[in-house]
């Protein structure tokens, strides 16, 4: 009998499988795998332009908004160039600033959260770059936009802001985001979106940026021809036709993070009030052993040692088996701590 598959909670993964409109959309693309895509993805440009009610020299597609994020590295890289963003947060920005020769200067998150007044100070004559993962990544933490429309107004024209928002979709509440509603007031604020996680696309690679046309206009000049691919590209064109029906699975993926969270707090977990597809668990040095003690009972999650771990919501069956772990491991270190305190063990047990 072969192994039975570990239930992946780590990738803030999409739990469903893609829409019967979507496979087919693939499919139909596969017959033409011998032909390049569009260099320029015109038709996505275009619709994602119409989506979002912006002229299409404002938007630019890319192999994931991964690579978008390179693209700006590399548009504000040069001698002395540094980026300012919160730490912790998308674990990727300090490889594209140490790729990119770009000085990162971190600072850190209160409660889990951005410290935008810290951030403002820290930017300097050498600040190119100031980055806002919004909600952020791995606490799922939310700036609303009239906190961000302060930030924004204290950032220099001269230095670029990027919104990171590959989780916008997953916000519940009237506050949002408010990023794509910024951009008209600032020239140098710049909006990134993914197909990866709300529209399930991960495998596929689709992101884009809205922006001013300058900025866009200079990052198309560094992004890699034929990046995204023709299957890629009209994958993502039948998501935007079946948005209704996405968004319908985003609201399960939402109802899910909070039956989740309220039963971890009602164990005594501490549980940020995520905004993101995931939940973050702020452990400390138990991060690691709680980690082996799920990935035992078959459940990766993604651990940060010494700081926590993030549990990316899944479909029902898979929360409900995480959710038997982390009962099983609160009433063992319960057990492990009444037995310390009657001297018989000592010290945390290693479960």
């Amino acid at each position: 009998m072969s192994p039975r598959k570990a239930i992946s909670l780590s990738r803030n993964e999409s739990p469903h499988g893609p829409l019967p409109g979507i496979v087919a959309a693939i499919a139909a693309t596969g017959q033409d795998a011998n032909r390049y895509p569009d260099l320029a993805c015109v038709e996505l440009t275009r619709a994602l332009a119409r989506r979002h009610g912006v002229a299409p020299d404002r938007v630019i597609v890319g192999a994931g908004s991964c690579a978008l994020l390179h693209a700006l590295f590399q548009v504000i890289a040069g001698p002395g160039a540094s980026a300012v963003y919160a730490w912790r947060s998308f674990e990727y920005y300090p490889v594209l600033a140490n790729h990119t020769g770009v000085r990162s200067e971190l600072v850190p998150l209160v409660d889990g959260a951005h410290n935008l007044t810290a951030m403002a100070d820290r930017i300097t004559d050498a600040t190119r770059l100031v980055l806002v993962c919004n909600p952020n990544n791995p606490t799922g933490t939310l700036i609303d936009r009239d906190e961000l429309r302060v930030f924004v107004d204290r950032v220099p024209s001269a230095c670029l802001v990027a919104l990171d928002e590959a989780y916008f979709e997953y916000v519940d509440g009237s506050s949002g985001t408010g990023g794509l509603e910024l951009c008209d007031s600032y020239p140098n604020l710049v909006v990134l979106r993914t197909f990866s996680k709300a529209y399930g696309l991960a495998n596929l690679r689709v992101g884009y940026l809205i922006g001013s046309a300058d900025i866009v206009t200079s990052l198309r000049d560094l992004c890699l021809p034929y990046a995204v691919s023709g299957v890629a590209q009209r994958a993502a064109l039948a998501a935007l036709d079946l948005e209704d029906a996405l968004l319908t699975r985003v609201k399960e993926t939402i109802a899910e993070r909070t039956r989740v969270r309220a039963a971890l707090m009602a164990e005594g977990w501490e549980v940020l009030d995520s905004q993101g597809n995931f939940v973050w668990l702020s452990l400390g040095e138990d991060a690691i052993p709680f980690c082996e003690y799920c990935a035992r009972a078959g459940i990766e999650l993604r651990v940060f040692t010494g700081e926590g771990v993030r549990v990316s919501i899944g479909s029902e069956s898979d929360n409900d088996a995480f959710l038997t772990a982390a009962h099983e491991w609160s009433v063992r270190n319960a057990a492990a701590t009444i037995i310390g305190a009657t001297g018989r063990v000592a010290g945390r047990q290693e479960w």
